[in-house]
This record gives structure tokens, C-alpha cells and sequence, in this order.
């Protein structure tokens, strides 16, 4: 297989670059993570050269200065959410998560309990994990959460979370899913360093989409396609273009959260340190694509993948019309026919031979 990306240079860069960014901060900086810390499969994808492991790897060259705070939603373990890809439900995530981290030779500090709601599932959870040594903690639904800053950034807000205790400069917040609360955990840790005098910072890691390539790359349009079902959609971010004069990608729910965040920041630490949803990345992967010709065409085979697989979900029920639409027009964009990808053309055939139906299975979505 071709190489379009140098995963030593990304690992060396963005270690390096997150160690920058913890010292613009008073030595403590909580870093959201976003997306799949292992088997990031996609990336290896529409990367050619990215390592499935590599978040973990990047992680590792930080061990020493970094501890892990994982986070879950209390309705997630009330309703026993299920994560699509291992199918098991997120409390159980949770503790594989630790498992493997500390395997790993990662501090992992505790697990925070966010929109707590007193249950008998959620209080079993958490003797669970205190009787494993993991500390736990309880963060609290807000009103008016994400708009009314001023109750957010008050004592009746974050004021009523817990504070997390952290040992280290480097605070991972990760989830087994998306909607945990990962975010709020932040600031609300940010809340809580800046009453004690610390002035700590937050940033944010995620791989996609990439900010530094064009808007209509195909391996943008691969994380759109990834994300078809979540009605996720790249954008130029319209804050950086205004600031800097320098454009940049990002994506739809960052860009439209930005204003409230940079209002949150400013009540919590007297003014915002970022201008744009894009300062606030630390992801370097952008620099680490050595033969964009191969990404390109990685990514255009990922996204006829993902039309194949929305089609077969459609045809189970798992999706509907308008994901299938999704995936059309981003294939359009990309400049993506069935005909790139031979295996089509040899399925089709010998279904035209044998006058059989083509079976998909599972498999197609892996």
C-alpha cells in the first residue's frame, strides 16, 4: 500500500505542539479528546500511513506529565447506552477504557459522573469503581445549559459540580461516546482552577476534520461521510477568517457554539485567550500528509465505502433516506462513481451471471 502519511513526524509534532500549549497555560491545560483513542480505523483509512493507535502512541510520549479523566453521562448508564462499534453498553466501556489505559502504563485519576441523576444503577456504577481504587465524581445538569452564561459561570452553576483533583499538568478528558459532557467537564474544571489562582487553559483534539486542508478535500469529505448520521457538516470558520485573515476548516457545531464558549471564557478568566473555534485545536495532522495524491484517493474509496454501508443500513432500518442523500451529495463533491473502486464491477457481474441478489453483511460497516 502507498504511504500519504508520515505517522513518526505527527507524533513527534504533536506531542511537541500539545507540550506548548500546556505552557501557555500556568502549567495545566485540560485537553478534550475527541473521536477513537484506539482503533481508529477511519484515520488509517483515508491516511494512508496512520497508525490506528497513534492517539494512544502521542499519549504515551506525554505519560509522564499526563493523567486521564473519563467521563459518562448518568443517563447513558440509566439507559444502558450501547456504543455501536463493540456493542457494549458505556458503563462497561468505561472500565474497559481503564483497563486498557492503565495496560498502557496512563494514570487514569477518575471518572466523572456528568448530569447526575440519583439512581440505583448510577450509585452501583460508582461503588464499582471506588472499590477498583478509581475516584469518582458528580457534575450536574445546569439550566439554561449552554446560553445562560451568567448561571453557567456562577456558584449555582459550575459551582455545583464537584471539583475533579488533578495531580498533572496535562488533564485528558475522554468519553466512551459523544454527548458525555466532555466539554462541560472542562470548563467546569476551568471554573474551579481559576477560584483557587490557577489559571489553566483548555484545547481541544480531534483528527477531522483536518483545518488546514481545503474545505472540499476528500479526506474532509471522508469525516462528513463518517458522520452522515450525525448531520455533521464542514465549514470555513468564519471567526478565524475574521481575526487573521487566513482560512481554515471546521465544523458545524464548534463554529455555532463558539460565541457562547468565548463569552463563558471571558466571565471565567477575565478574557478569551482564543479568536476562533480553530485556536482552540491542537491538531497537527494536516502536517504530517506526505503524498496528498494518495490520501485523496484513500478517501475517495472511504467514501464510497460509507455510501455502500449507508445503503445497506438503509435496507436494515438502522439509517433513513436522508443519510443515503447525504452520502450521494458528498460523493458528488469528491468526484466519486462506483467505478473506482474494481470489487463493484466484479460484484456486479457475477450477480449478473448468476441472476443472484448481492448479499451484504455485516462487514460492509466495519
Amino acid at each position: 500500500m502507498k504511504i500519504g502519511f508520515d505517522n513518526d513526524k505527527y507524533l513527534s509534532m504533536q506531542s511537541e505542539h500539545i507540550r506548548e500549549r500546556i505552557k501557555k497555560f500556568d502549567n495545566k491545560l485540560y485537553l478534550e479528546f475527541g473521536g477513537k483513542l484506539f482503533d481508529d480505523y477511519h484515520a488509517s483509512r483515508v491516511l494512508p500511513g496512520f497508525q490506528p493507535d497513534s492517539k494512544l502512541q502521542m499519549l504515551l510520549q506525554l505519560k509522564e506529565q499526563a493523567e486521564i479523566v473519563i467521563v459518562i453521562s448518568a443517563e447513558d448508564i440509566i439507559s444502558s447506552k450501547v456504543r455501536g462499534d463493540y456493542g457494549i453498553t458505556y458503563d462497561l466501556d468505561v472500565l474497559r477504557l481503564i483497563d486498557a489505559f492503565q495496560e498502557m502504563g496512563l494514570y487514569v485519576g477518575s471518572v466523572c459522573v456528568t448530569k447526575y441523576t440519583a439512581a440505583a444503577e448510577v450509585e452501583a456504577f460508582e461503588k464499582r469503581l471506588n472499590s477498583l481504587g478509581i475516584r469518582t465524581f458528580r457534575h450536574y445538569k445546569i439550566p439554561g445549559y449552554p446560553n445562560d452564561v451568567a448561571r453557567i459561570v456562577s456558584d449555582e452553576g459550575y459551582g455545583r459540580n464537584e471539583y475533579i483533583e488533578t495531580e498533572r499538568p496535562l488533564v485528558v478528558i475522554t468519553a466512551p461516546g459523544p454527548g458525555s459532557g466532555k466539554m462541560a467537564v472542562c470548563l467546569s474544571q476551568l471554573y474551579h482552577e481559576y477560584k483557587r489562582g490557577v489559571k489553566a487553559g483548555y484545547a481541544k483534539f480531534e483528527t477531522f476534520p483536518i483545518w488546514n486542508i481545503p474545505l472540499k478535500h476528500p479526506v474532509n469529505l471522508a469525516y462528513e461521510a463518517a458522520t452522515a448520521d450525525l448531520n455533521d457538516v464542514n465549514m470555513i470558520d468564519p471567526f478565524h477568517l475574521e481575526a487573521y485573515g487566513v482560512t481554515t476548516v471546521n465544523y458545524n457545531r464548534d463554529v455555532e457554539i463558539f460565541p457562547v464558549l468565548n463569552a463563558m471564557f471571558q466571565r471565567i478568566q477575565g478574557a478569551s485567550p482564543y479568536q476562533s473555534p480553530t485556536d482552540m485545536g491542537v491538531n497537527m495532522a494536516g502536517f504530517a500528509i506526505v503524498d496528498d495524491a494518495v490520501c485523496q484517493e484513500a478517501s475517495r474509496m472511504e467514501i464510497l465505502r460509507r455510501y455502500y454501508a449507508g445503503m445497506v443500513d438503509r435496507v436494515r432500518g438502522k439509517c433513513d433516506d436522508d443519510v443515503v442523500r447525504k452520502l450521494e451529495i458528498i460523493m458528488q463533491q469528491a468526484g466519486v462513481t462506483p467505478d473506482i473502486c474494481p470489487a463493484v464491477a466484479a460484484c456486479l457481474k457475477k450477480a449478473e451471471e448468476t441472476a443472484a441478489c448481492l448479499l451484504y453483511t455485516s462487514d460492509a460497516a466495519d
